[in-house]
């Protein structure tokens, strides 16, 4: 798929003081938008043409982020945004450039990862506010689905009983009807900014899944060798009580994923691959014997 057009792009760039011979592509490029850099100090996103779906994760972000940051929350400053995007035919924003790199290896460190639970603290805290575009997000129960994977070959019948015993436990840790929170939707590695010199977390970028949900939900984009450490910002003393909770979810889209298609090896997201979850709950039991991390 083409990118933006040219012109367009130099057009936008000239208007906030840029030539447009310093305008590049980023060398991360999202999903959902076409990103370009207009010098050193902007960001351009705009909308993969073809989806309103996407169009709508970009007018959520330059709704949500305004609002994140007034939290007190790392993000980058929304400078322009065109809601409508005649210029490029899709909605387009401009963003302040946040300081920082992405994690080396996409592999936070234990001080980045606490940093972002005190982040998630800020914006989980923050009284329910109706933001335009922000659904409701209610995680289903897994358990009905478990029997359908059984009976389509995926699982033994004596282990689909085993599973949805395990859930059913794990459930009983959580509340019956979660509080619904403002959750950022995916702070994996790659929508995470550090200081190149200290691995300090310095911004949550991409916010185009905010959703209001279930708190334990966020904790799921996280490796579960991780979760300790952002824990340990989030809610100091009480991981052991989140745990659960969050376990579930791990749990849930492991088993899930695997029935879909294969990844390629260039997506490096540590969820990527149909296998990589559950495998990733193996590596956090088989290196600690439980509930922690590495990171510590």
């Amino acid at each position: 798929m083409t990118g933006p057009e040219p012109g367009a792009l130099a057009a936008v760039a000239r208007r906030h003081g840029v030539a447009p011979d310093e305008v590049r592509p980023a060398p991360r490029q999202g999903v959902a938008s076409h990103v370009h850099l207009l010098g050193d100090g902007l960001v351009l996103k705009v909308a993969r043409a073809g989806d309103p779906a996407l169009a709508a994760d970009l007018r959520k972000e330059a709704v949500v982020v305004p609002h994140a940051t007034r939290l007190g929350v790392r993000a980058p400053e929304i400078v322009e945004f065109d809601g409508v995007g005649e210029m490029f035919g899709s909605p387009y924003l401009v963003q302040r450039r946040a300081p920082g790199v992405a994690p080396p290896g996409d592999e936070p460190g234990a001080d980045a990862y606490r940093e972002l639970g005190r982040q998630l603290a800020l914006l989980h805290a923050a009284p329910p506010t109706p933001l335009a575009g922000v659904t409701e997000d209610r995680a289903g129960d897994a358990r009905p689905g478990i029997e359908a994977l059984a009976a389509g070959g995926y699982l033994s019948a004596p282990l689909a009983r085993w599973l949805t015993g395990w859930l059913d436990e794990l459930a009983a840790h959580a509340p019956a009807e979660p509080p619904l929170v403002l959750v950022h939707g995916d702070v994996s590695a790659g929508n995470l900014l550090v200081d190149p010199a200290t691995g300090a977390l310095t911004a949550l970028i991409d916010w185009g899944d905010a959703a209001h949900a279930d708190p334990a939900v966020e904790f799921a984009k996280v490796p579960p060798r991780a979760v300790r450490s952002v824990l340990a910002g989030y809610a100091p003393g009480e991981e052991d009580a989140w745990w659960p909770r969050i376990l579930w979810h791990h749990v849930a889209w492991a088993v899930f994923r695997l029935p879909t298609g294969p990844e390629p090896a260039s997506a490096t997201h540590w969820s990527a691959q149909p296998a990589n979850r559950l495998l990733e709950l193996l590596r956090h039991y088989v290196d600690f014997g439980g509930f922690g991390d590495s990171a510590g």
